[in-house]
């Protein structure tokens, strides 16, 4: 479908503008560690819990993880660590994932301000807390360049709902239909669709071209084949 009435473009974090392997298999790895506290047995648990293969060192394609909140990980991490409380485990994952190193698929800061230089009102929308967001947004060089950056806690239902990127156009000042929602899972793209908004899938994270095609108007490998989608000269 032609791109040409986009006006902003609404980017998931995790899987999106950062490979989701590459960015949080080894966080994975070490927040096991540092949880099970020198008990293999417990390691295990916990990396059944969230569906990560501790074998091949990467999470399940249909780990919950991927495409959920912290407080859902908290969710499925807390049975097996009764001596800790939810709160406290939730802020433990938190600070965790805003240490996280992220690892982009292309060089973001050229193509974000191929963007902003052309008129488009860049958005994040993610299921990861607000506050490691903005952080990994500052670490990789960007965060100016969004107008807008909302996590699960920013008072929106998170994806699939669509209230988050609703929440988005309205803060923007744009009608849904002048925004695309990118994004590497069907989280994603059906909170994209509910919204109203178009949809464009990419495959840097963990689910497949077939998982997202029906979902999506276009499916690219990453987020720098975009500016040639939506009509942009290089």
């Amino acid at each position: 479908m032609p791109f040409t009435h986009i006006r902003a473009i609404l980017f998931d974090k995790d899987g999106t503008l950062f490979d989701f392997s590459a960015s949080w298999s080894g966080w994975a790895e070490a927040l096991l560690d540092d949880l099970a506290d020198g008990a293999p047995e417990r390691r295990a648990r916990l990396a059944e819990a969230i569906s990560f293969d501790l074998g091949a060192g990467r999470f399940d394609p249909a780990s919950p993880v991927i495409a959920g909140t912290l407080e859902e990980a908290t969710d499925l991490l807390l049975p097996h660590l009764p001596h800790m409380r939810f709160a406290r485990l939730c802020d433990f994952l938190v600070a965790s994932a805003t240490r996280a190193e992220m690892v982009p698929p292309v060089p973001l800061a050229p193509l974000m301000e191929q963007f902003t230089a052309r008129g488009f009102t860049l958005g994040v929308a993610t299921n990861d807390a607000y506050e490691a967001a903005e952080m990994h947004l500052i670490r990789a060089g960007i965060h100016s360049q969004f107008a807008h950056v909302l996590g699960y806690d920013s008072g929106y239902t998170p994806k699939p709902a669509p209230d988050m990127l609703l929440g988005f156009a309205s803060r923007a000042g744009l009608s849904p239909e002048s925004v695309v929602m990118v994004g590497d899972s069907t989280h994603d793209l059906i909170a994209g669709r509910r919204a109203g908004m178009a949809t464009i899938g990419v495959l840097t994270g963990l689910a497949p071209h077939a998982e997202l095609a029906p979902h999506a108007d276009a499916v690219l490998p990453d987020i720098g084949h975009l500016p040639e989608v939506l009509g942009l000269a290089l």
